[in-house]
Parts: structure tokens; C-alpha cells; sequence
């Protein structure tokens, strides 16, 4: 599946081991997030795009994740082009929360999608 010429993947087809990348902004992250995902906001990417490719599996795709798809589909890009493989995740973290996959709240307890 492609989204414009981003690669995409919807939820159902992730792998539990993929690594996450969440580009949504602190306060979505703070509601509900992937648990072990990496959180970089789009808003703050360019600055700590180290963190990334310190935390990103050697090899490895980078699966892109917000609230739809949009903002991810954008970072994607930009990691495609610095020679990272991403994948955008369709539908986002919406997506995920629909298809059942567990949404955290970083506290220990159930997180809901903002």
C-alpha cells in the first residue's frame, strides 16, 4: 500500500516486534500511546532526529505512527529521504485502538486516543 509515494502498512499487518516511531504532540502521547513506542514529536523531529537513529533497529524499518496518518506520512518522507526505511502506519494511532492493539497511558493504566 502506498500513501502518495510513502510506503504504508495498516495496523492489522504489524508485526508485535516492529519498531514504533509516535510523532504526535506531548499532550496526544500523554492520553494514549503504543507501549515501547519511540515518542518524537513532528513538531520537535528535525531537532532530535538523533534519538532516532540511536534508538532505530541497524537495517530496520521504522513504522511512523500519529493520530491518522497525515503528520506520519510527512516524517516518513523526510526518513526516506535521509536513507532510513519507514513505513507509514495507515489510520494511525485511531487505527490501532480500533483494531484492539492496547493503548497505554504511560502510568500503567488503559490510554485513550485525543
Amino acid at each position: 500500500m502506498q500513501f502518495g509515494s510513502v510506503p504504508t502498512i495498516a495496523v492489522d499487518a504489524l508485526s508485535s516486534g516492529a519498531f514504533l516511531l509516535d510523532v504526535r504532540e506531548d499532550d496526544e502521547w500523554a492520553a494514549g500511546h503504543a507501549e515501547g513506542a519511540l515518542h518524537i514529536p513532528m513538531s520537535e523531529f528535525v531537532a532530535r532526529y538523533g534519538e532516532l537513529t540511536e534508538a532505530a533497529p541497524e537495517d530496520g524499518k521504522v513504522y511512523v505512527l500519529c493520530r491518522v496518518g497525515g503528520r506520519s506520512a510527512q516524517v516518513a518522507q523526510y526518513l526516506l529521504q535521509q536513507g532510513i526505511d519507514a513505513v507509514n502506519v495507515a489510520g494511525g494511532m485511531q487505527a490501532w485502538e480500533a483494531a484492539g492493539r492496547p493503548v497505554s497511558d504511560g502510568r500503567g493504566g488503559s490510554g485513550t486516543v485525543v
